[in-house]
């Protein structure tokens, strides 16, 4: 193992049982990147190097368990006992929760080891935090999941999880030229994890490989992997925001879809305003959600959140309710449009990283599916002209994730991706 070529945890597990290495080493392997880039990426929030290190040690290499000696690291907005989770908000600095998050249970029982938590945008919403894309470290990794996404691409840790409320699993991956997936809505369990938006918030995770998003995905849902039985019939779906992606995002989508065979599907002319119904919600339900902040500490809140929160002030019952039919009614449209297709092909963001630390991008190629409560899975495609990747998105049908997990695997297997080496360079 070099620090250009990071495993995933399928091949560690492989080279564990052949006796080739220990999770010791790959412990220390990942924590000696750390040192070295961490200053320059600033993707964690709060880590205890002794204490990995001791429970790396005691795993055995034959621990026979699906996560066994795995890093992972975890976004701060999700619980992990004994380490805070601030949500990157000085109101949180000091909460130090005496339980894990539903979803780190599940992943320290099959013998995951928490690295450490990630940096997150200020309560998973806009205002950007300080972390940098490994891949040029004047640009954005994205959010608000920004540093579980800069660090797996970094290689701290093989996998972390993330959430995704508008596009902060999907479009981070993208940027960071890693792979990502967004299960359906609720299909994962919440506990633990400080809510934004309950209509949509939705736990998420990245990966080096597909197998390694799979083998996360049935640790916590425990469902079996699903095989492919049949050619997979895969559909370029534009949206109504294609004028958004730039010409590298809109040549590389096409180049693949072309190469997958896929046939173009128009998606309903209604689902247009779903964009802003998505954004009515989120207001209303995060007026909800952060209201405690809001009466006690509304001047410890960044101005996006305040704004946010006055937003979901403004919106009507009648408003809310016609918004959230709109949305009930588009999902059964979806499902009925998934009787002649399997995925759906479509950009996960505008294009590369944008060159700012100010924003985290644009979530326009994502809020659609996010509030049509459908799995993603971003896919490290190819990099543009600047040398800075390009991701592709698949999206499947509600609680066909491990189907559409299975046609990802086929998808990076017939296009070859793999997650581009880092530079670390301005």
């Amino acid at each position: 193992m070099t620090e250009e070529t990071p495993w995933d945890a399928t091949t560690a597990h492989h080279r564990f049982v052949a006796g080739l290495s220990t999770p010791a080493a790959w412990m220390n392997n990942c924590l000696a990147t750390i040192d070295r880039y961490e200053s320059k990426v600033q993707a964690l929030a709060n880590w205890q190097r002794e204490q990995v290190v001791a429970e790396a040690a005691a795993i055995a290499p034959d621990d026979a368990r699906a996560l066994a000696g795995v890093p992972i690291g975890v976004k701060d907005i999700i619980d992990v006992a004994g380490l805070p989770t601030a949500c990157d908000s000085s109101l949180y600095a000091d909460h130090l929760p005496m339980t894990d998050a539903t979803c780190v249970e599940l992943a320290r029982v099959a013998g995951a080891i928490v690295v450490g938590k990630t940096r997150t945008t200020e309560f998973a919403y806009a205002r950007p935090t300080i972390t940098r894309n490994p891949h040029r470290l004047s640009h954005t990794p994205g959010g608000s999941s920004s540093g579980s996404a800069a660090g797996v691409a970094a290689g701290f840790f093989p996998l972390a999880f993330g959430t995704q409320t508008g596009g902060s699993t999907i479009r981070p991956a993208s940027f960071c030229g890693i792979f990502g997936f967004k299960p359906t809505f609720n299909r994962i369990g919440r506990r633990g994890i400080k809510p934004l938006s309950e209509s949509f918030d939705t736990l998420g995770w990245y990966a080096r490989s597909v197998e390694d998003l799979a083998l996360l995905d049935e640790v916590l849902s425990g469902e079996n992997a699903a095989k492919l039985t049949t050619r997979p019939r895969l559909g370029l779906c534009r949206t109504p925001r294609w004028h958004r992606a730039d010409k590298d995002m809109q040549m590389a989508i096409e180049k693949a879809a072309q190469a997958l065979d896929a046939t173009t599907v128009e998606l309903p002319a209604s689902f247009a305003s779903l964009f802003e119904d998505h954004a009515r919600i989120m207001a209303v339900d995060a007026a909800r959600s952060l209201r405690p902040e809001w009466l006690l500490h509304r001047g410890a809140l960044s101005d996006e959140i305040r704004r946010l929160v006055r937003q979901g002030l403004a919106i009507t019952p009648a408003d809310e309710l016609t918004a959230r039919r709109r949305l009930d009614d588009a999902r059964l449209r979806l499902d009925d449009l998934f009787a002649d297709i399997d995925a759906l092909i479509t950009p996960p963001a505008p294009g590369a990283a944008p060159a700012t630390l100010a924003s985290t991008g644009d979530s326009v190629f994502n809020r659609l599916w996010t509030a049509l409560h459908v799995p993603c899975v971003a896919l490290p495609l190819t990099m543009n002209a600047d040398g800075l990747p390009l991701g592709l998105q698949l999206v499947g049908q509600r609680y066909g994730d491990r189907q559409l997990l299975a046609i990802a695997a086929d998808v990076s297997a017939k296009l070859a991706l793999v997650p581009p080496c880092p530079r670390f360079v301005d």
